[in-house]
């Protein structure tokens, strides 16, 4: 499948720039997940704390399992789900120490979009995310919905699905712990 601005956005990505694009979900602000940098760009575009985590984006479930230990149950659980699942892991590792919670958790999406794997495909690290708003506002619906202010302390805006209208909804985020789901958020 062609993009038409992959090229672009990936190589954005790769010079450390923070970029505005559509997920399998939401529009997110993202980079990559291993440049502290980008890390601490998108903290301050988000106006975010840095005690809360940010979302990790894989395009499989092998590159999940670069990142943590994955066990049956899980993958049963990824397979079974339907909308796009956030699901927190233990020891996580992969990513940069400035994502990853002090106790050592991170939260990951397996994407089933074409264009964010593709993207994460081209990088070849996982893809940092978070919604594209302001820390404690609503999560935008639609591209429309994105307030200038991100928009313009983005490094690079997606054309991928600009005019696209439909509303998006946040992934559900749950945390498998021994044999009890744990859900955080619907």
């Amino acid at each position: 499948m062609s993009f038409v601005d992959l090229e672009k956005i990936v190589l954005e990505i790769k010079t450390g720039n923070t970029v505005l694009y559509p997920t399998d979900t939401i529009w997110g602000i993202g980079g990559d997940s291993t440049n502290e940098s980008v890390i601490d760009k998108i903290y301050r575009i988000k106006e975010r704390s840095e005690s809360k985590s940010l979302i990790t984006l894989v395009n499989s479930t092998e590159m999940l399992k670069e990142l943590c230990e994955v066990s049956n149950k899980v993958d049963e659980i990824i397979s079974a789900f339907e909308q796009p699942t956030t699901i927190i892991y233990d020891k996580v590792k992969g990513i940069h120490p400035a994502a990853i919670a002090k106790d050592g958790s991170a939260a990951i999406r397996v994407v089933n979009d074409p264009y964010c794997n593709a993207i994460i495909q081209e990088i070849g690290v996982p893809l940092l995310s978070t919604s594209a708003n302001i820390s404690g506002s609503q999560a935008p619906k639609s591209f429309k919905d994105i307030s200038s202010k991100i928009k313009s302390q983005c490094g690079y805006i997606s054309e991928h699905r600009r005019n696209d209208t439909t509303a998006s909804v946040s992934s559900r985020i749950i945390k498998v712990s021994g044999n009890e789901i744990i859900v955080i958020r619907e």
